[in-house]
């Protein structure tokens, strides 16, 4: 019987892990923005100095640059122009809407806004932390784009991944997240829940086909299933205002709900839900912090909705 002879083992493995540079111009590239804090928080490094290092150092290299908030020394971080070419082909990064902050101009204006997203991002890692859920810093992906009929489109401000783990049973929720400041109208914003229940509706017609437009539909389907196996709950996050207002834009988001057909069908099909984001930076998402936006009434969790 001839003897079996052991592979040699190769003499050399490759370290898989990224460097913390690599991972801080990956949240970049994923957040557009993010102050050094956000980035520590984001990426669960232990220590706040090698963040400072990273960022540092990207700096330096011209991959990053940044704005320094008022009245503060805080820096908010963006990559630079050739962190944007460098990190366009990243595997995490791939498919990924390019909306680049790529001056200190851009970057300015849109500091407020972009920032915001960031803490409502934290919330919602921080509690998957403390619950054992599984939610890393590319779960979260903003500024995310679908079309309407007619040529208009549809951009939530945050497409949220997250797996909750309950023993050996996993559910996996998506959200499309709307994040508030006060700086539009209440009316304009409970708008937003027609432009989703418009893009839940919306069944585009094949081009080129010789089918009548009801049989092409009937073939394509809902345009939302090409992108989710069940269409993403909702959540209005508001912030900005006082407590008055917050609740005053609350109970327009479910007038909308109520009175619009289209958006009252949905909500009878997709869980929708508005909370304050002091209250889910304090209590956590998975607290009873959210109103329903449908026939439900009372507080939940945001995966009870």
């Amino acid at each position: 019987m001839t003897a079996t002879v052991p592979r040699p083992l190769a003499s050399y493995v490759p370290d898989t892990r990224e460097t913390l540079a690599h991972q801080v111009l990956a949240a970049l590239g994923q957040h557009r923005m993010a102050t050094t804090d956000q980035l520590r928080e984001l990426l669960g490094a232990t220590h706040r100095q090698s963040v400072v290092d990273a960022v540092n150092q990207l700096c330096k290299a011209d991959l990053i640059g940044f704005v320094q908030l008022p009245s503060t020394r805080t820096r908010a971080w963006f990559l630079d122009s050739e962190g944007v070419r460098i990190t366009r082909d990243w595997p995490e990064l791939r498919g990924r809407p390019h909306y680049p902050v790529t001056s200190a101009t851009a970057a300015s204006l849109r500091t407020p806004h972009t920032l915001t997203v960031v803490r409502t991002h934290l919330a919602f890692a921080r509690d998957a932390r403390v619950r054992g859920d599984e939610h890393g810093f590319l779960d979260w992906t903003p500024e995310v784009a679908h079309q309407l009929p007619d040529g208009e489109r549809l951009i939530a401000d945050a497409l949220l991944r997250y797996t909750v783990t309950t023993g050996d049973v996993r559910a996996k929720l998506r959200a499309f997240v709307e994040v508030d400041r006060g700086t539009m109208s209440a009316e304009r914003l409970a708008s937003k829940l027609i432009e989703y229940a418009r893009f839940r509706a919306y069944e585009p017609v094949q081009p080129g086909s010789r089918r009548t437009a009801q049989a092409a539909q009937a073939v394509t389907g809902p345009a939302w299933q090409r992108w989710y196996p069940r269409f993403p709950r909702v959540l209005f996050i508001l912030t900005g205002v006082g407590r008055r207002a917050l609740a005053n834009r609350i109970s327009d988001l479910q007038a909308m709900a109520a009175e619009h057909p289209l958006v009252a069908a949905m909500a009878r099909q997709v869980p929708l839900g508005a909370a304050v984001l002091e209250d889910i930076e304090e209590q956590g998402p998975g607290a009873p912090v959210w109103t329903r936006l449908g026939e439900r009434p009372g507080p939940c969790g945001w995966a009870e909705l």
